[in-house]
């Protein structure tokens, strides 16, 4: 198990600044998700990283050592890419102790490690099959094995499940996550999606633009975003401007109680949909509450989002589908203020 730590890292593309400023400290054994949209510099990142590029200003530390100049053969990292690469000419086995192969490692070593690997990724009763011959998800545990039997201290995945349908991806993050728990081995892995993000990672960097715009655990960035921009990015649809005094935060459709005092001045209040009850009779015994119209319904299988009219403001809630509110419908809205946030403008 490696740390890796990025000290005021940049990187510069002639006159094009992909990367202006991170610092990232990544705990041994910790699996960390580069966060952001198309463009925003997180598989450059990853590729300073794993040395396939050499940062332009700053430092990159395995355990204390500055390798920020040592080549990637002599880091010990893992790659696994968006495309599998596996030779199609090859059997399972054979693609998996091909990197042993190449480093002229001993027979009994080499037969050794993949029987081993081939039982972490469940790959056993496969082995003489050909790539052709299996399914995506099976594929990719065949490019990860590939990388595993390496033995790296840090193991980098850029995108490795974007080329599967959505069943696929969601067994396959599991597999990751139980994967990489199992072994203890530090991971670094670069995703657009936020719901993988926050599924696999103990730690998400969102980042924006080439900066490092909020490092935190899921729950934390996706209840806590620290800017407009994160809270938008990670979804959330109610976010209001409001006038913050102390316990206070006024917007349109009414006053908010907070939870604790907020910096007064002007800012935003950010609602989850989910952390919204919505009573088809008046709640007059409790905070925070407000009286709208039901003007649209979506329904998504196993939850319902209502849009409702506040004063002119639409709010998003999210219900489980237990019932179906009609369109039309007045209803009042209450929200506990321990599951407001308010975001100032200038953070």
């Amino acid at each position: 198990m490696t740390a890796v730590q990025l000290k005021g890292v940049r990187k510069d593309f002639g006159n094009f600044t992909a990367i202006s400023h991170i610092d990232l400290d990544i705990k041994s054994g910790e699996l960390v998700a580069l966060l952001g949209p198309s463009g925003c510099g997180k598989t450059t990142t990853l590729r300073m990283i794993a040395g396939l590029e050499v940062p332009s200003a700053g430092q990159i530390f395995f355990d204390g050592d500055d390798v920020s100049e040592v080549a990637v053969q002599k880091r010990n990292v893992g790659m696994v890419f968006q495309r599998y690469a596996l030779f199609p000419h090859m059997t399972v086995e054979k693609n998996v102790m091909f990197g042993l192969k190449v480093r002229g490692t001993d027979k009994a070593e080499v037969d050794a490690r993949l029987t081993e690997i081939l039982d972490v990724v469940q790959l056993q009763q496969f082995r003489h099959r050909f790539p052709a011959q299996l399914s995506g998800g099976q594929m990719q545990r065949v490019a990860i094995a590939r990388t595993l039997i390496t033995n790296p201290s840090v193991l980098m995945m850029d995108e490795p499940l974007a080329n599967l349908d959505t069943k696929l991806r969601g067994e396959m993050r599991r597999f990751i996550r139980e994967l990489q728990q199992r072994l203890g081995i530090t991971t670094i892995f670069v995703t657009h999606d936020q719901i993988e993000a926050m599924e696999l990672a103990d730690r998400v960097a969102v980042i924006f633009g080439g900066n490092l715009a909020q490092y935190d655990a899921p729950d934390a960035l996706y209840k806590r975003p620290n800017s407009i921009e994160i809270a938008d990015f990670m979804g959330a649809t109610n976010v209001f401007e409001a006038r913050i005094t102390g316990t206070a935060a006024t917007a349109a459709f009414g006053t908010l109680t907070l939870d604790s005092a907020a910096k007064d001045g002007l800012g935003h209040v950010m609602l989850r949909g989910e952390a919204i009850d919505l009573h088809l009779q008046e709640v007059t015994d409790t905070e925070n509450t407000i009286r709208g119209k039901v003007t649209a319904r979506e329904f998504f299988g196993a939850n319902i989002t209502y849009s409702v009219d506040c004063g002119g403001e639409t709010i998003q809630v999210i219900e489980q589908s237990r019932r179906m509110v009609d369109i039309g419908q007045h209803v009042w809205l209450t929200i506990p203020p321990h599951r407001i946030w308010t975001i100032q403008d200038n953070s």
